[in-house]
């Protein structure tokens, strides 16, 4: 059973339009498909609430950047530039790599037909999307297909939706964080159709990375809820609760606060990622083993198991590529032994938890709240009812002159890598770039009275891939160097290519 029944004068969509990726044109149906309430996995699942004690979802984050470094300085997948000028290390890594974002497929195929219960959330960027095609890597989205499009294994599968070039949002120009959000939800409906799409209801941030200024996170959380996310994962050490202090209780739903300076209040549902060493956690399936020692928790009056969340990157590192078949596997193998993987602890994805939960009579406002870290620092300056941007920038002001810990940086993963200092080589054209994109192509939008006309114009398409390319975090993620170079590169064609088709 799909969530949705998309019309069937739907098109069929490409993925690839004039070499480029199709990342736009067909806003309207796609914002048309996501805006739903219909339940995605409840109708599916083999789960019942009553049976079980605790549960897990693991999530696999997949991604290579595009870069300006194919032949003529054409637009390349990293993954195609390590196997075609990488050394012999790069090579091994890269096959490694791809057999990595085609094998879980594989994995789940295996345990299906063994007789367990498996789950997992997907998480692929639309650079790397992109790239796999244009490496003509089509044995790799066929083998993802086969577990997403295929009514035998949907239930066993949830991909998550992500910012199309991977761009971390706290610094992403914020008319720009809604332009990544739908381009994915198009590129991903053009691989795997639009019945897919309507089963896409989770967010993955790029490098767990949330805003904490409230303008942004407020847009953010907007963009999300009018491209029909229901809920977004988030890192525990990014959140405060509404008094400044860290999380209590991790393994429950949450409600995410956001409020900007002009006092408006958005909130969407948050499942909190633990910290922790991602990669390895994920490999070695430790959530499982973490979910074993839970009990049930009472959330309002309603008793219901607790979830551990994680997510690790799917095929980085050592231990995520030599660990975690096995690793995997076998887990779901002793939960087939302990409860045939439906009782006890089990395996959950995130909308599929949700859905469970609500149709035994949670509700999404009786979730603990919490807010992005450091924003209770601003609200005990400036009070919700009466706040101000004027009120609101001065209190940020005093704040970083006053409290050496506090910034608006926004946080994620780790607080070891900043993505804003010591980049404004990379941020200042990446917030010109967006400036001039919207200066020349907004008041074409605003003007016209059919404004997919506009976005199915390969300029306009242009323009906009290279808009979003050069917010990629890595370019800031690597330090000084090749990768700073790339952005800069990406920057100058696309100026020349906006000043030249954008008069």
């Amino acid at each position: 059973m799909l969530a949705t029944a998309p019309a069937s004068t739907l098109p069929i969509l490409p993925d690839i339009i004039d070499g480029l990726p199709n990342i736009s044109g067909w806003e309207k149906e796609v914002l048309a498909v996501v805006n739903h309430n219909k339940p995605v996995y409840l109708p599916t699942t083999n789960l019942r609430l009553e049976n079980i004690n605790s549960c897990f979802a693991v999530a696999l984050h997949m991604h290579q950047p595009t870069i300006p470094a194919g032949e003529n300085g054409a637009l390349i997948n990293n993954l195609q530039h390590m196997l075609e000028f990488g050394s012999d290390e790069h090579r091994y890594n890269a096959g490694v790599f791809a057999w990595c974002y085609s094998r879980i497929a594989d994995f789940v195929r295996e345990l299906v037909g063994n007789g367990c219960n498996p789950r997992v959330m997907l998480d692929y960027s639309g650079n790397l999307l992109w790239g796999l095609r244009q490496m003509g890597r089509n044995d790799i989205i066929d083998n993802l297909k086969s577990i997403t499009c295929d009514p035998t294994y949907q239930p066993y599968v949830e991909w998550l939706g992500t910012m199309w070039s991977h761009a971390v949002v706290p610094s992403t120009p914020i008319p720009d964080i809604k332009l990544h959000i739908v381009a994915w939800q198009h590129h991903f409906a053009a691989i795997f159709g639009w019945d897919a799409l309507a089963r896409v209801k989770g967010f993955s941030p790029p490098e767990m990375h949330l805003p904490n200024h409230p303008d942004t996170c407020y847009e953010y959380v907007k963009a999300l809820k009018e491209c029909g996310y229901r809920w977004l994962l988030i890192q525990e050490h990014s959140v405060e609760t509404l008094s400044g202090q860290p999380l209590g209780y991790k393994h429950v739903p949450h409600r995410l606060i956001a409020r900007n300076s002009k006092g408006e209040e958005l909130s969407i549902t948050a499942l909190i990622k633990t910290q922790g060493s991602d990669t390895k956690l994920v490999a070695q399936m430790q959530p499982y083993y973490e979910a074993k020692a839970q009990s049930r928790q009472k959330l309002g009056d309603i008793s219901i198991p607790p979830i551990v969340s994680q997510i690790g990157d799917g095929e980085n590192g050592g231990v995520m590529m030599n660990e975690f078949p096995d690793g995997y596997k076998n887990a779901f193998y002793d939960m087939r032994a302990n409860g045939g993987g439906t009782s006890g602890t089990v395996a959950v994805n995130g909308t599929e938890y949700l859905e469970l939960i609500e149709a035994a009579g949670c509700k999404p406002e009786d979730y603990p709240a919490c807010q992005p870290i450091q924003q209770h620092k601003i609200w005990q300056r400036v009070s919700p009812e009466k706040a101000t941007p004027e009120a609101v920038e001065k209190a940020i002001a005093e704040l970083k002159q006053t409290d050496h810990h506090f910034h608006m940086d926004g946080a994620s993963w780790t607080n070891n890598i900043s993505w804003v200092r010591g980049y404004e080589n990379v941020l200042e054209p990446m917030n010109k770039l967006s400036a001039t994109f919207h200066e020349k192509i907004d008041p074409l939008l605003a003007s016209s009275s059919d404004s997919d006309r506009i976005t199915q114009q390969h300029r306009y398409r242009e323009a906009l891939l290279y808009n979003l390319l050069l917010q990629t975090s890595c370019f800031r993620y690597w330090g000084q160097g090749v990768w700073t170079d790339y952005a800069r590169t990406i920057y100058e064609r696309a100026e020349a290519i906006i000043r030249s088709n954008f008069n």
